[in-house]
């Protein structure tokens, strides 16, 4: 028996990131699946989303194509992994507020007002893979106008989690 720490747990951000992505696989979209975790300043998880169709909206009913007329794709109806984890938190929102939220995907302009308004604070991402969309452009001026501090998340390395069920 040693009488030390184990050396290769999760630290508070790939723990939280790990929540988010797990989150994802919850997702019914074939192309894109994101999820977000909201945690408040004490590093307690207050919300957790992922990607989808709305409530009452049928799964295989939804147009999950990427491409068409806008009306038959996903697009026009989707609720993000970020405006889910918003909406699905059943506390006050007071504490939401000086939140951080964990997103494998950097939040779109539509998420980004939702997330100031919402009153979080800090964005932590695993990709930024539309970075020079007007998006994504749109959403790092709303966020840097209002204050909301956005991050890459730091790896010492890519890490693989295994679960086993």
């Amino acid at each position: 028996m040693t009488n030390k720490k184990r050396e290769n747990y999760l630290k508070w951000d790939e723990y939280f990131m790990a929540i988010a992505k797990l989150s994802a696989m919850r997702s019914k979209d074939p192309s894109t699946q994101v999820g977000a975790c909201i945690v408040s300043e004490d590093n307690r998880i207050l919300s957790i989303g992922y990607n989808g169709a709305p409530n009452g909206f049928d799964d295989e009913k939804f147009p999950w194509g990427r491409e068409g007329e806008n009306l038959d794709t996903k697009y026009p109806y989707v609720c993000h992994a970020e405006m889910n984890a918003i909406l699905n938190y059943r506390g006050s929102k007071k504490d939401l507020e000086n939140s951080k939220i964990y997103v494998d995907l950097f939040p779109c302009n539509e998420c980004a007002k939702i997330i100031i308004q919402s009153g979080i604070k800090h964005v932590i991402y695993l990709s930024d893979k539309y970075a020079n969309s007007d998006n994504n452009i749109a959403s790092r001026r709303l966020s840097d106008e209002c204050g909301v501090k956005y991050e890459k998340i730091s790896l010492d390395a890519e890490k693989t989690i295994e679960i086993k069920l």
